[in-house]
Formats: structure tokens, C-alpha cells, sequence
């Protein structure tokens, strides 16, 4: 997950998801083990993390607080897919993708961590699963973090 000061995904030459200002880049790598449950508690933690501060804001801001989240901002979103995340680079030069989850079983999961973050209210751009996309951010802090929620 990446805190950003705007976003695009395009696939082709077409753009599938953007926004301008501060929002949320969360790149979601599913593995074999993973169920909707977890897809959804994904979902709030990312949501609710207080990565924001008040020059994030776009809507006033009365009990001064200094770590916000997305949630609390009505921040967007952009959703990708990306089992590249599961690449093993222990042995060799050529990653393997082993723990990966296949197609069938990861894209129903990144489908659920959209909606679940949809149903809370957030405005939710996604690449295109399996596509080849560009992915296009301005990392704003710099933020990354890796977000596991346990089984």
C-alpha cells in the first residue's frame, strides 16, 4: 500500500482508474491460503490506517487531530492486483511463483477487498486482473507498507 498525491492505471492506452490528490495505491498479492474473510479485514486495516495528515485533508478538520485515515478523509482508492508480490528470489536469477494463488482462486479475492472497501463508503478505481498495466503514482511522504492481516 502506497500513500500517493495521485494515481492512474492505464491498460492499453486506455486509463481504467485515476485520481488527482491524496488517496491510497494498494497493490494486492494473493496466496494460496487466503479467503474472503481476510480480504475483507484487508481491507478495513488499509482503509482505516492513520497515514493522512490535516494538509490531506479536504473537508475541515475540527478536533486537531494529526493522523488520519483514508476512511476519515473520504480518500480514494485504486485497487491492482499483483501476484508478483509472492515472487520467490531465494534460488537463482528467475523468480518462481509458487505461492502465488492461480487466477481462479486470487481474482475473487481482490474482487472481495473492493468490495469490502466499496461497501465502506470508498471510492474504489481497479486495474484490469491479468491485464499488463501501467501503474502510474506519486508516492507522497514517501509511504509504503506491507499490510498482512493474520489467518
Amino acid at each position: 500500500m502506497q500513500r500517493a498525491s495521485g494515481a492512474r492505471v492505464e491498460v492499453g492506452s486506455e486509463t481504467v482508474a485515476t485520481f488527482d490528490g491524496p488517496g491510497l495505491v494498494v497493490l494486492v498479492g494473493v496466496t494460496h491460503d487466503d479467503t474472503v474473510d481476510r480480504a475483507r479485514r484487508l481491507a478495513a486495516k488499509v482503509h482505516e490506517l492513520r497515514i493522512f495528515e490535516p494538509r490531506h485533508a479536504t473537508v475541515a478538520l475540527e478536533d486537531g487531530r494529526r493522523e488520519l485515515s483514508a476512511y476519515e478523509l473520504g480518500l480514494p482508492v485504486i485497487v491492482v492486483s499483483q501476484f508478483t508480490l509472492y515472487g520467490d528470489t531465494r534460488k537463482g536469477r528467475r523468480p518462481t511463483w509458487t505461492a502465488a494463488a492461480p487466477g481462479p482462486v486470487a481474482e475473487p479475492l481482490v474482487d472481495a477487498v473492493v468490495a469490502a472497501l466499496r461497501g465502506r463508503g470508498a471510492v474504489v478505481g481497479t486495474g484490469v486482473f491479468g491485464a499488463d498495466m501501467l501503474v502510474e503514482l506519486t508516492n507522497d511522504g514517501p509511504i509504503t507498507l506491507v499490510i498482512d492481516v493474520d489467518g
